[in-house]
């Protein structure tokens, strides 16, 4: 297709979009998981609820949600309407890329970057989900293509540092990790002495951490509360530790999917994550700028981690982008590149056409319930139900002791709260009668044999 020079490199575009898009249809009607179920069951609160109430308890910042609140009010909360929003963010995005390979060098590095970006298993993945990862890549990388006019325009930046600092505004509105790629931004013009330039590019972040830090402030009280009395809660959030480093190369190249027996799963992912990884490392010869701009987020929040862990690999997606165009510049030629390309979308239709692979399927699980019963459940990690079965009661499976003579427990996040539903209830004189699989959930009935 990139080759085919009677085609205009619009036309080419285009056509990438429309296969990118068609991709991210493909399985999109997969239930919701617990984090989507948030973001559904969020935006049925009012607005100001939403930044006064829910965010102080959320550690995000409030613009996705307000945004996602608009887009359902135009198109409906169900499930494609939600992960429509973040399908269109994803597809600007690729966009975007083409436009920062031209200003990098021409239109056929955008095209090719695009290409990378468009089928990456890892974006494609997100670019379903109902949360603001898709949203906050799409505004940094179009911080990244103003950063790149400013340094490449001498003259009349103006407008450029204007659209930046926009960009900058809303990307850490929309994910506080963002702040790792904009401390980059903003190093570069610092190493290169280019201080009024430093200055100038910086509004836009600190008026949004101006803006945002009383709730930002709340938030950190509140985590660090729920660090002290959530037994395992920093399993969710990511260690600084040499597993949780070595997951983004891995995920970056292939994606959410894992596979059975793991030793195989990891020689497979590992020996392309090399590849991957190192023919990036190689485009950085070509754009010493890029690789800078890749490498040192993830350094940074890697020490942050040390003080406060959040290293996980997709709080680092705004750098797929970046991947894509370092991948166009390194591999010189278009068969490698068509090869390379072709490897992303085998793992991302891997994943999109094998439900064992998808997210946990509370759908099925609330379809399988009776009408009006109630379910033993962490209150917590309810929303899926609550999305999916207003009806159903939830009793949280933590706090209350059941003593009905039969119950219906879904042992879900128990880990993270330290939790042993079945010397609870053993304790209590239930034995387990039954139990069904929903992928990565568990349905249990339990009935009481010692009053």
């Amino acid at each position: 297709m990139i080759a085919n020079n009677k085609l205009s490199a619009t036309t080419k575009l285009i056509f990438i979009l429309i296969i990118s898009f068609i991709l991210r249809l493909i399985s999109i009607g997969q239930s919701l998981w617990l984090d989507e179920a948030i973001s559904a069951n969020v935006i049925r609160l009012n607005t100001v609820d939403i930044i006064t109430n829910f965010s102080i308890h959320d550690f995000h910042p409030p613009l996705y949600y307000v945004l996602l609140k608009g887009w359902v009010g135009l198109t409906g909360n169900g499930v494609f309407s939600l992960r429509l929003l973040s399908i269109i963010f994803s597809l600007v995005t690729i966009w975007i890329v083409f436009l920062i390979g031209g200003k990098i060098k021409n239109k056929n590095l955008g095209l090719w970057a695009a290409i990378f970006t468009g089928v990456n298993p890892l974006f494609v993945y997100f670019s379903q989900e109902v949360r603001m990862y898709s949203l906050v890549t799409m505004c940094l990388t179009l911080v990244l293509l103003y950063f790149i006019k400013i340094i490449k325009n001498k003259n009349n930046n103006t407008l450029n540092i204007f659209w930046f600092n926009f960009w900058s505004f809303l990307s850490f509105f929309s994910f506080y990790g963002s702040i790792f790629l904009l401390a980059v931004f903003g190093l570069y013009f610092l190493i290169n002495k280019k201080i009024k330039l430093l200055l100038l590019t910086n509004i836009g972040i600190l008026l949004a951490i101006a803006i945002l830090s009383p709730l930002l402030l709340i938030q950190i009280t509140n985590s660090r509360i729920m660090l002290q009395t959530v037994v395992n809660w920093n399993l969710v959030l990511g260690k600084a530790n040499l597993k949780d480093l070595l997951l983004i190369p891995l995920k970056f190249s292939s994606g959410r999917i894992s596979f059975m027996p793991k030793y195989f799963y990891y020689l497979v992912a590992g020996v392309w994550a090399t590849i991957v990884f190192a023919v990036a490392i190689w485009g950085t010869r070509k754009n010493k700028i890029l690789g800078f701009l890749f490498i040192v987020p993830i350094v940074l929040g890697f020490i942050f981690s040390l003080w406060s862990p959040l290293l996980q690999y997709f709080r680092f997606l705004y750098l797929i982008p970046i991947l894509g165009l370092l991948l166009a510049l390194g591999i010189k030629k278009d068969f490698l590149k068509l090869v390379a390309s072709g490897i992303f979308l085998i793992f991302s239709l891997t994943y999109l056409l094998n439900p064992i692979f998808h997210r946990e399927d509370w759908k099925s699980l609330s379809n399988s319930l009776s009408a009006n019963s109630s379910i033993y459940l962490i209150d917590s990690f309810a929303d899926p139900i609550k999305y999916y079965r207003k009806d159903i009661e939830i009793i949280d499976l933590k706090t209350i002791n059941p003593t009905a003579k039969e119950i219906t427990v879904i042992p879900y996040g128990e880990i993270i709260h330290g939790l042993n539903h079945f010397a609870k209830l053993e304790g209590l004189g239930y034995k387990k009668i039954s139990e069904r699989s929903f992928r990565e959930i568990t349905l249990e009935e339990w009935t009481l044999e010692k009053p």
